[in-house]
């Protein structure tokens, strides 16, 4: 619960400079998820973040998911450096009792390249992975798109991410597999702050599941 509230703490202190808030319905799990996003640019290069909250219907958030990355890149380098954090808590219902967890913090440091403008963009990028207890190297390659359509009314974005998570035989909360994860989003821009749309999420191996394909419903307020 202390990780919890330190989660909250930390989305509070990024949510006055968010970009966008959205509120998922995710049938399969039968759960609502908030997120916090933001994305800035400098003369350094960009920085990304988001809060990810799981609410049940008895205790309101079960789990806390955070990342947080940097590129550094300036308009002379061709490709960025590139840094990420990523982690979180959450606590689990069963038969016997309640019990909580970790999500295994992961370092990621590779290189990135992107390209965009206002109607479409992208970026990718391909780094080492270092997950807490995993007791091995691993990597992961992730890529993320945007396209507007129809003067901007019409979004399709998303992103892919690719990862090993290789583990010794000590190592707990790895799945000793290729992890597949993707969340393509469809949004109609009914206003300049108001988006009305989902995300279809497509997964192998994750978080403990075989082949997955998770639709949500979602409502999403642009800052």
């Amino acid at each position: 619960m202390k990780k919890l509230i330190t989660i909250f703490a930390v989305l509070v202190s990024f949510a006055a400079n968010a970009q966008n808030f959205q509120l998922h319905r995710d049938f399969d799990r039968g759960q609502f998820t908030s997120t916090f996003e933001m994305f800035k640019v400098d003369k350094w290069g960009n920085t990304f973040t988001f809060v990810d909250f799981d609410y049940d219907a008895e205790n309101g958030i079960n789990q806390g998911y955070y990342e947080i990355a940097r590129v550094l890149k300036t308009e002379k380098m061709p490709i960025g450096l590139h840094i990420e954090y990523n982690g979180g808590v959450g606590n689990a219902e069963t038969p016997i009792g309640d019990f909580g967890y970790t999500i295994n913090d992961a370092w990621i440091f590779g290189l990135n390249y992107a390209k965009g403008g206002a109607k479409c963009g992208f970026s990718t990028y391909a780094g080492y992975k270092a997950i807490k207890d995993a007791g091995e190297a691993n990597f992961q390659i992730t890529g993320t798109w945007y396209v507007n359509f129809f003067d901007g009314k019409i979004t399709f974005s998303g992103f892919a991410d690719l990862w090993s998570e290789n583990a010794d035989e000590d190592a707990v909360g790895v799945s000793d597999e290729l992890v597949f994860l993707t969340e393509p989003q469809f949004w109609y821009n009914a206003t300049k702050n108001l988006s009305l749309g989902g995300e279809i999420e497509i997964s192998n191996n994750f978080a403990g599941d075989d082949f997955k394909v998770r639709p949500t419903l979602a409502v999403k307020w642009n800052f």
